[in-house]
């Protein structure tokens, strides 16, 4: 409603500046109101009707057993041992209550089977779009957001109209019956077929990685591409090379109306031919909404040519957006279709203003930094929006790379897949041509990304700053614009040394003033192109200071204005904390890690599995603006613990990793170290009795653990049991104190008591904020260490539904005995803590309110 408001507003105010006729404020006015009751007409359908089907809450429908009915409206897609595809229910039947089968008719889940065996794969390639198929599984609610700004899929889910997994377990889970007749979803089996057909010729002619890519590239196949191809593209910004898009369909085209014209067909024929073969390639390319953009955008540009009506691209443009949205609403809120939508239409209104800026130079050149420089510049804000980094080296890979690939690596690979069906030689020696371009670009790519420094990390800007940007970027681009039109104005037409115009040395008419007179207006007309010239020079340094200003603060993150933070982050089942001092040092305590028990069959390894630093740690921290952490402390080597530090240290500069003086005998723990050696990380072993201060308000007093004997050798001992060697440190921000403990045991604990009695360090003192040790285990948090320390709240980081059974009943007892509240990760998510010296603020991502505030005052302790 605040949107739609606003929205009208300006429209308002267009209008009274006499930009904008009334009635024409009245029809954007109906619109923007029909556009509103749409969405919500759209929302008020997107509801499940399982609940009500079944009888029960959504809460009772959790892990309910139910055998389902339906058909596969999505291709079907295997990934190592999960396959998944999008079922259209028409029955479901819940085994627990045995009710009769309830009709859902149109209700969409996503069905996820576990294969048990490699003899399944052959069984699941038989599963194809249009199958009937009966299957038995549990009901499973998607996961939502357990981290402030963390990828819900929940939502996702929601914005493709489902609502629940179905997960079964074997392919015998899945009895599939193909179609016997033609249906509406026939056209599109038979794509899906054709995809995977010219994804087995592309596997036939490149190789693994150059394969994967060429799917990508040429069909628009991107399950198969290389995960760290696609990593290292993205971070140069190239991903769009790799999305089927207007380039893809302006040649193809363009290639259609070569052939007909030679063929001898008429103007009108060819137009209609092509028209109607577009939607082929479209569906061909896999559908994506940047295709579908460019696809329609095509068919309203060749039908308005075929009609000779106005072909005007920003009406084009409006006119495919307008047909997605009402096809699909959700459209709005993919981010390739923003991107699409936004970088097109910024071509269109923003090239203009900067062509003029380049007439200096040759007009292929010019054109070319035009638009990859603007492509650049409007697609910034929603990259840093949705990835938050940006490359500085983005424009000139772009510059490069970006021809190299569409006028030489993109044909090749057309003409190598075309090859294939009828001449395998000639297919074979194009296909290595290509290979050879393909290890040259992926050879730049690497050896651009290897200047770490290019790579800038931002917060995600608000909607606000967004179009201050693009209002800005406009008014700069306009000025300057304005600025070179006056300074060509300015020019004479003649060299000083050519014969002047005789008008110049006419008499001058005393008698009627004439002389004087033209003498002021040469004079007026002389004066006028260096006023322009300098106003258009005052728009650009204002434009140009609000554009520098408005990406300094952007950059930079939001100021606490003197409090601190501490985020007790939910990795599942490990320890993350991030510590933002009152002076802006940021502090990363553990990184989690994603356990794996034993070693995969190959068969089961997927192409790119879910891993806790690359999955969550690390873009959260990029989320929030962080841009280089001053510390990392890791507690101790178990995987839970140390396993998502790998990908941090590989993003991100740490200036120094403090551990507790041992090594671990795992590989991982090892790779991590030699990577906080190449990064230039300053590693240090800290023990009891050492501090840290990192400034005025903040300090660390190291617990445990105790000084290792090394009897006067240099090498790092290798500890099997590394809980008990856990860094236990106590944090003191503002006043308040805070417990970090890692995963001590019980005997650290009456060490770490023993020794603060003995040494009257610590003795007697009072904690507000308890990390409970090991996630809660029977093996720490004694009532002695409860008793010893008084804490007022205490944090578990536990995963959901672990298998070990955290946190442990005895020990949310004690807790409760000694009177302290407990905030839990696996039941609140995220747990954020904002320190200041009157008190401590307390927000939680999940459960109850979602911003709840408590302000706990000492002296009530």
């Amino acid at each position: 409603m605040i949107l739609w408001a606003g929205c009208l507003l300006l429209l308002a105010i267009y209008a009274a500046c006499g930009r904008l006729g009334w009635k024409q404020l009245a029809v954007f006015a109906i619109s923007l109101a029909v556009a509103a009751l749409y969405w919500e007409w759209n929302e008020g359908r997107n509801v499940s009707q399982l609940p009500e089907a079944l009888a029960s809450q959504p809460a009772e429908l959790q892990e309910r057993n139910v055998e389902a009915e339906g058909m596969i409206v999505s291709p079907v897609e295997r990934d190592g041992d999960r396959v998944g595809f999008t079922l259209k229910l028409s029955q479901i039947r819940s085994n627990t209550t045995g009710q009769t089968a309830a009709q859902v008719e149109g209700e969409l889940v996503a069905v996820q089977i576990k294969l048990q065996a490699e003899a399944e794969i052959a069984v699941a390639a038989n599963w194809a779009r249009g199958d009937r198929v009966m299957l038995a599984g549990e009901l499973v609610l998607p996961a939502e957001a357990r981290n402030f700004g963390g990828f819900d899929y929940r939502a996702y889910l929601h914005t493709q109209r489902i609502h629940w997994l179905l997960k079964g377990s074997g392919a015998g889970s899945v009895e599939a019956t193909p179609p016997e007749s033609w249906g509406a979803s026939t056209l599109l089996r038979w794509n899906d077929a054709a995809r995977l057909v010219l994804g087995a010729e592309m596997d036939r002619l490149f190789q693994d990685r150059h394969s994967g890519y060429m799917k990508g590239l040429v069909i628009g196949i991107q399950e198969d591409l290389d995960p760290e191809t696609f990593r290292q593209f993205s971070q140069l910004g190239l991903t769009h090379i790799l999305a089927i898009s207007g380039m893809h369909v302006a040649v193809y085209v363009a290639v259609l109306l070569f052939i007909l014209r030679h063929c001898r067909v008429t103007r009108e024929t060819a137009l209609t031919v092509t028209l109607l073969l577009v939607p082929v390639y479209v569906l061909l390319s896999g559908a994506g909404p940047s295709i579908v953009r460019a696809g329609l955008m095509g068919m309203i540009a060749l039908l308005a040519a075929r009609l000779g009506m106005l072909k005007d691209g920003l009406n084009i443009l409006a006119a495919a957006a307008l047909i997605m949205l009402v096809w699909n609403p959700y459209l709005l809120l993919s981010v390739s279709f923003q991107l699409s939508f936004l970088v097109t239409a910024g071509l269109m209104v923003y090239v203009p203003l900067a062509n003029p800026l380049m007439k200096r130079l040759p007009s292929w050149l010019g054109s070319s930094i035009s638009v990859t420089l603007i492509a650049q510049l409007v697609s910034f804000p929603l990259t840093i929006y949705y990835f938050n980094q940006f490359s500085l080296l983005s424009f000139a890979a772009n510059l490069v790379l970006v021809p190299f690939i569409t006028f030489l690596v993109l044909p090749l690979g057309t003409l190598a897949l075309l090859l294939g069906w009828f001449w395998e030689a000639g297919a074979g020696v194009v296909a290595d041509a290509a290979e050879l371009l393909n290890n040259a670009t992926f050879g730049a790519v690497e050896w651009v990304n290897g200047f770490s420094g290019g790579v800038l990390i931002w917060r995600s800007p608000t909607l606000l700053w967004i179009c201050g940007y693009y209002l800005l970027l406009y008014g700069l681009l306009y000025a300057l614009k304005q600025r070179a039109g006056a300074h060509a104005r300015e020019i004479p037409q003649y060299m000083e040394d050519e014969t002047r115009p005789l008008a110049e040395l006419a008499p001058e008419d005393n008698g009627k003033g004439k002389g004087r007179s033209r003498e002021r207006n040469a004079l007026a007309l002389s004066f006028q192109p260096r006023g322009r010239m300098g106003l258009a020079g005052s728009a650009v340094l204002i434009c140009a200071a609000g554009l520098l200003l408005l990406l300094y603060r952007g950059y930079h993150a939001v100021s606490l204005e003197g409090a601190g933070a501490i985020s007790y982050l939910d990795v599942g089942q490990g320890d993350s904390i991030l510590i933002t001092t009152p002076g802006g040092a940021h502090i990363l305590v553990d990184g989690g890690g994603t356990l794996s028990f034993g070693n995969k069959e190959e068969w089961r390894i997927r192409r790119d599995p879910f891993e806790v630093g690359a999955k969550t740690l690390l873009p959260l921290l990029k989320q929030r603006g962080i841009h280089r952490l001053d510390a990392v402390i890791l507690t101790h080597g178990d995987q839970d613990h140390a396993g998502g530090l790998q990908t941090v240290l590989e993003g991100m500069p740490v200036s120094a990793v403090l551990f507790n003086g041992t090594l671990a005998e795992r590989e991982p723990y090892r790779k991590l170290m030699r990577t906080a050696i190449a990064k230039k990380a300053r590693l240090y072993a800290v023990q009891q009795g050492l501090t840290l201060a990192p400034d005025d308000q903040t300090k660390l007093f190291f617990l445990w653990p105790e000084p290792q004997q090394t009897d006067g050798q240099s090498v790092l001992p290798a500890v099997e049991d590394q809980n008990h060697e856990s860094v236990v440190f106590r944090l003191e921000m503002n006043g308040r104190n805070f417990l970090f403990t890692g995963d001590m045991d019980k005997a650290s604990e009456q060490a770490v008591i023993l020794a603060a009695e003995q040494t009257g360090l610590d003795s007697g003192a009072k904690i507000d904020v308890l990390k409970v040790a090991h996630h809660g285990s029977k093996t720490a948090t004694g009532a002695e260490w409860l008793e010893f320390w008084r804490p007022a709240f205490a944090v578990v980081s536990a995963g959901v539904n672990n298998l070990y059974g955290h946190p442990n009943g005895d020990v949310l007892q004690r807790l409760a005995e000694s009177n302290t509240a407990v905030y839990r990760t696996d039941l609140h998510g995220e747990v954020q803590l904002k320190v200041q010296q009157e008190g401590i603020a307390v927000r939680h991502k999940l459960r109850a309110a979602q911003e709840e505030q408590q302000t706990l005052e000492k002296e009530k302790r």
